[in-house]
């Protein structure tokens, strides 16, 4: 195997640990499953009103804020209760805040796909 073949199946096999990871959280985590249900949404709704490939622009990133996000939240935690099984105070303000970036990344995506789909909703 040449150096390229071996670059792009490392590249494959990690596109596969990550797909791995977005399942995990996906089938264990609540919210996971909430965000992917509002990105079905938001992808539906896109297509359905016509959104111009600005918009698409911050409808994706906005999406991707929100994956981010929940995705290093769920690792934090992940990595939180292997580090300190009890419970802890400076655990749980770690926990916290995590969740408070979740937060605030899903509100700003809210106000993005408000911003966008009000004048295709109410026009």
């Amino acid at each position: 195997m040449n150096c390229f073949a071996k670059f792009l199946a490392a590249r494959l096999r990690s596109f596969g640990f990550a797909l791995e990871g977005l399942g995990y959280a996906v089938k264990t985590e609540g919210n996971a499953r909430v965000h992917l249900v509002a990105t079905l949404l938001v992808i539906s709704l896109g297509f359905g009103f016509g959104v111009s490939r600005g918009e698409w622009m911050a409808l994706t990133g906005a999406i991707g804020l929100v994956w981010l996000a929940e995705m290093l939240n769920t690792a934090l935690e992940i990595l939180c209760d292997i580090v300190e099984p009890k419970r802890s105070g400076a655990i749980k303000r770690v926990k916290d805040v995590a969740a408070g970036g979740v937060m605030a990344a899903a509100l700003a995506a809210a106000g993005i796909g408000g911003l966008v789909f009000w004048p295709y909703i109410f026009a």
